[in-house]
């Protein structure tokens, strides 16, 4: 397998994930960040196949169905609520034939809106000079370890600021969209924010919802991220987004919050 990149392509709609997505619950499984990443990086190829429509995709929510065997995975896309300035996509991964994940794009009009721009908040301070943190140190698996990890100030227990970036492709041979990219590292923040020790706990989160008011650029993604524990086995783990010039939007994940066995 090639050892710079998370997935290899098969054929059209078909991808090899590498050692590199090994997850963080089980190595033997995919952890779910690069899958986020591959299914945006399907939904630009499935647009990519007609006239351009001047749309962004500006809310993607992704219901996790089922374990992530790592495993070849097929991603299909269509269209649900077609429109020339709001349109609707779904895409559905299956491993081994059985449905794992479900995905739901929301794509609006691009338009000048520069001159009422504003009330995202501060940017965050610049990755450059600050130091890696060695994750992995915590978290098992190769996509852990693929990281460089980047605390703007130190972790503490549900509460963490930190960039993100990787040095591999998304897919092997295929360039990736700056969005693609960019959603790839974002399942991470529910790992940079642990309340509890993952040896002694276990909160996988089983959605993601990203909303964008404006499109990232990277490499880095930046994570504001506040994980919080209810008292019935709920959790949840929201993150302000950033790139390097400020924020670009919000990502939630729901939590099921138990014990190790």
């Amino acid at each position: 397998m090639d050892t710079g990149s998370y997935y290899e392509p098969v054929d059209e709609h078909r991808y090899k994930p590498t050692a590199h997505v090994g997850g963080a619950w089980d190595i033997a499984e995919q952890h779910f960040s690069p899958l986020g990443g591959l299914v945006v990086h399907a939904i630009d190829r499935h647009l990519a196949g007609r006239p351009g429509s001047g749309l962004l995709l500006s809310r993607i929510s992704f219901d996790i169905l089922g374990r992530l065997a790592l495993d070849e995975c097929e991603i299909r896309v269509e269209t649900v609520r077609p429109g020339r300035t709001i349109e609707l996509l779904e895409a559905v991964v299956r491993i081994a034939g059985r449905p794992v994940v479900r995905a739901r794009a929301w794509l609006l009009a691009a338009g000048d809106t520069t001159g009422v721009a504003g009330g995202a908040g501060e940017r965050l301070t610049p990755p450059d000079d600050l130091d890696r943190w060695a994750l992995e140190e915590l978290w098992p698996g190769g996509y852990i370890a693929s990281l460089d990890i980047r605390p703007v100030a130190p972790p503490r227990p549900g509460r963490t600021t930190a960039w993100v970036r990787t040095g591999l492709d998304l897919v092997a041979g295929q360039p990736s969209s700056p969005l693609a990219s960019y959603v790839t590292l974002i399942d991470t923040a529910n790992g940079i924010a642990t309340r509890q020790p993952p040896t002694e706990w276990m909160y996988p989160n089983v959605d993601l919802t990203a909303h964008f008011h404006r499109q990232p650029t990277g490499p880095w993604t930046g994570l504001d991220t506040t994980v919080a524990f209810g008292p019935t086995g709920q959790g949840l783990t929201s993150s302000v987004l950033h790139d390097v010039d400020g924020p670009v939007g919000r990502a939630e994940q729901i939590l099921t919050v138990r014990p190790q066995p």
